[in-house]
């Protein structure tokens, strides 16, 4: 950004201060009636007026230009207060059983290891089997159906099958729980016995 020192840039345009000063004396209360409602807080509707005024300041001459001066003036405090909004997000604190969770750096998701192992070994033989190929050793499911004869959708539709099955139990055995976008919230480490 260039700065100019010599004194015509300096210079003050009253001209255009008229200009904002009318437009602002006409709308100043509507606009903070408009700012109080919409944000439900006095002195952050007061804080907004002033920021747009001060826009409408920089604005100079081309505010005089405006053929709506209302209009610009409402979209520039609609502007403002999103802005506003958007940067003073309140955060609540988690509470202290979410808060443990997540302490450890792993997801729930993550967490349902211990569970699994436990579970794992009570699936049928073919479930298990191709649960722990190509879940838990990486190997592609073409690849396991080609091992043990299958097509590849006879394969496909087994780990579709075998995957539903250690869900289930999951949930029942583990008390696995998912949030309102469906991945895995929480759940109750399968006591041994």
């Amino acid at each position: 950004m260039m700065i100019k020192n010599d004194a015509s840039a300096r210079r003050f345009d009253s001209s255009a201060f008229d200009c904002v000063s009318r437009a602002w004396q006409a709308h100043e209360n509507e606009l903070r009636a408009f700012l109080v409602h919409r944000a439900g807080d006095r002195d952050m509707a007061e804080d907004l007026l002033q920021e747009i005024f001060l826009r409408s300041m920089r604005q100079g001459r081309r505010f005089c230009e405006l053929t709506s001066p209302r209009a610009w003036l409402f979209e520039v405090a609609r502007n403002a207060l999103i802005d506003s909004v958007r940067l003073s997000k309140a955060f609540e604190e988690l509470p202290e059983h979410l808060q443990a969770e997540t302490e450890n750096g792993r997801e729930p998701v993550d967490e349902l290891d211990i569970c699994i192992e436990r579970v794992l070994p009570e699936l049928a033989a073919e479930d298990r089997s191709i649960i722990q190929s190509c879940d838990l050793q990486g190997q592609t499911v073409r690849a396991y159906a080609q091992e043990h004869g299958f097509t590849l959708a006879a394969a496909k539709s087994r780990i579709l099958r075998a995957r539903k099955r250690l869900r289930d139990s999951l949930v029942e055995r583990c008390q696995v729980g998912f949030d309102e976008t469906g991945r895995v919230c929480c759940h109750v480490p399968r006591v041994p016995g």
